[in-house]
């Protein structure tokens, strides 16, 4: 095992041309990543690979002389995107981590942030594509971080070597939920109504996820199989909503992707046996999701049209979101025995524009396989449901102020 350095001097390891692949979100490796971006302008050119991004890490002006590649646009991954140095390749969150292990994505370096326990290691807040990029990579550099928590599920393979061990300088990033407001609660209270007892739970990260796992602690029986877990999924088990107990699969226990809040989640999921922090081929895969008892997909989007089409990546042309495990989970759902997949969204965006639109200009989850969509305004029930009946549904929980319209541009369509 290599020795654990204070600090890192790139040169010498990056090469011209390298892909370096680096842990995304909750799980970036930020003493290493300050450090290249410190240093990038010294080295040969090369290109990086990153997820979310939740640090101050990235900004326009970091490493002039390099590229940047994502699966989406999330967290301040818009800054790299609006100075026009992020190049977004849209794919399923499913497909772009098997990618690593096809080696469509061949990565070079790879940097992670690993958490240590009597002298095991694991990937801690992620167990995402890091591992299948490292497999493949020449260089393998991990930074240890002691505040990390320690996590099942996400061991650091044996048959993996790690070249470079660097001591982590601070503890992991952290992400808080943001506060709660008066639209999110009432998208809420409504997709609270498609949600019974006995559910398994996926759901991503924001406002309306987290006001709708808040509208659940009356809930029994509860289990999670998702892609991130938050700091909402520990009151919901300290409130004893969440079981896990009828999932079909893993009972007793809360399985994730990643690991995305503050502390008080990292702590309940130090050594937790009870939370498995699994691969994306086990927490995306379809034929896992189909063995799941009633499992409820809830996702967002930036505009749903009126035949039910989600569009969650795209505005005016520029991408400002990620296709990211949405279609995995929708298409999961509904051939789960009881599932339900649920896009929830405001009905009216910050501009004061209408989020349920005639026509999406990028469908991201197709119209054929579209349940649910919630706003503030109501539910529209869109599963089996004729074109004309969709467009009068959604236009019915669009807001009132842009129903006639919306009812307008339907009937020129039409003629």
């Amino acid at each position: 095992m290599p020795a654990e350095i204070a600090s890192i001097d790139f040169s010498g390891l990056v090469r011209e041309s390298d892909l370096v692949v680096c842990g995304q979100a909750t799980a970036e490796p930020v003493t290493l990543t300050e450090a290249l971006m410190a240093q990038a302008v010294y080295l040969p050119r090369f290109r990086m690979m990153v997820g979310p991004i939740f640090s101050e890490t990235f900004s326009a002006a970091s490493a002039p002389n390099d590229s940047f590649q994502s699966y989406g646009v999330i967290g301040n991954a818009r800054r790299l995107a609006k100075a026009g140095r992020l190049d977004v390749i849209p794919s399923n969150y499913s497909a772009f981590c098997a990618d690593f292990v096809a080696r469509r994505h061949k990565a070079d370096v790879v940097l992670v942030q690993l958490a240590e326990s009597g002298g095991r290691l694991s990937t801690s807040l992620s167990n995402d594509y890091v591992i299948d990029a490292a497999r493949g990579a020449r260089l393998v550099i991990a930074e240890i971080n002691a505040d990390a928590p320690f996590t099942f599920g996400a061991e650091w393979p044996e048959d993996v070597p790690i070249h470079v061990r660097v001591a982590a300088r601070r503890p992991p990033l952290e992400l808080a939920s943001p506060p709660l407001d008066d639209v999110s609660r009432r998208i809420a209270a409504h997709a609270a109504g498609l949600i019974a007892d006995g559910s398994t739970l996926q759901f991503g990260v924001g406002r309306i996820p987290d006001a709708i796992l808040s509208s659940l602690s009356h809930a029994r029986n509860l289990g999670i199989h998702s892609g991130l877990i938050n700091d909402a999924v520990v009151e919901l088990i300290e409130r004893g909503a969440v079981t896990n107990a009828e999932k079909g699969i893993d009972p007793g226990i809360t399985v994730t992707n990643q690991v995305i809040g503050t502390q008080r989640l990292y702590r309940f999921v130090h050594e937790n046996e009870a939370v498995a922090v699994r691969p994306t081929s086990y927490t995306h895969g379809q034929g896992v999701l189909a063995r799941i008892n009633r499992l409820v997909a809830i996702n967002s989007a930036l505009q749903v049209g009126l035949d039910g089409s989600v569009n969650s990546e795209t505005l005016n042309g520029v991408t400002i979101g990620a296709i990211g495990g949405q279609l995995d989970f929708v298409r999961g759902a509904n051939v789960s025995l009881g599932g339900r997949a649920i896009i929830a969204l405001p009905a009216t965006a910050s501009d004061g524009t209408s989020r349920i639109v005639a026509d999406v200009e990028t469908v991201t989850t197709p119209r054929a396989d579209v349940d649910a969509i919630v706003t503030e305004w109501g539910v529209a029930e869109l599963r089996g449901c004729g074109l004309a009946e969709r467009a009068r549904r959604m236009i019915a929980i669009a807001a009132p102020v842009h129903r006639d319209a919306l009812s307008e541009q339907l009937r020129r369509a039409a003629r």
